[in-house]
């Protein structure tokens, strides 16, 4: 494949390209972003992507503050010379709800229906927060506090009392155990430096390998 410079990119007036981020291993597609020519230069320079905000008007280096980086693979451009895509390997999840990727919804589905990588990408910033910051009067503060045997007793606590729900068809209730328990096993995970993040990667990786559900 031949090699091009910077000079080959039709930059329009406003100095704008879209760019498409691809996870250079898997193919998906992780994002949609913009880049001017000082994007494309700091994301050559630096291996790392880089793009333009276009609400901040400012240079985004991507994976700066939460350690999602995405080191790049490759660059590619399309045959207009307008549109650029990056291959990366991205450290963490694209989405700023905590989904790998950022389309992870479908048109025309039940709009009301819950959208799982919102809650596990809120709960993951909360508890990140609160561990950070650890303010008095945080639950996450209490149990940080108390140690990490405390926290995994929680955690079994919770299993329990959310299998009781299930085994007495408590469905009303079953949400809420399971809420429960999804919580404390978050900051059980954190307390050890590990996101959630990484266990979707495991679950997406068992399917990927055995092509089933990847429980077993």
């Amino acid at each position: 494949m031949t090699t091009y410079g910077l000079d080959a990119l039709a930059f329009p007036e406003h100095g704008l390209l879209p760019v498409a981020t691809q996870d250079a291993e898997s193919g998906e597609l992780l994002m949609l972003a913009w880049a001017d020519r000082e994007a494309v230069e700091a994301t050559l320079a630096s291996g790392e992507a880089h793009y333009r905000s276009r609400s901040r008007d400012e240079l985004w280096h991507k994976g700066a503050t939460s350690g999602n980086v995405q080191r790049i693979e490759e660059i590619r451009f399309d045959c207009d010379a307008d549109a650029l895509l990056y291959r990366v390997r991205p450290a963490g999840p694209a989405c700023h709800t905590g989904a790998r990727s950022c389309f992870y919804r479908t048109l025309g589905a039940d709009p009301d229906a819950p959208v799982a990588a919102d809650a596990w990408g809120t709960l993951q910033r909360v508890v990140d927060r609160r561990l950070a910051e650890l303010p008095d009067d945080s639950y996450v503060t209490a149990l940080h506090r108390r140690g990490t045997g405390y926290v995994a007793q929680k955690v079994v606590e919770e299993a329990g009392e959310t299998v009781v729900a299930a085994l007495t068809h408590d469905d009303e209730g079953l949400p809420e155990e399971a809420a429960d328990l999804i919580f404390h096993l978050t900051v059980l995970l954190r307390e050890r430096g590990i996101g959630l993040d990484a266990v979707a990667r495991t679950l997406l990786a068992r399917h990927q390998e055995r092509g089933d559900d990847g429980s077993d």
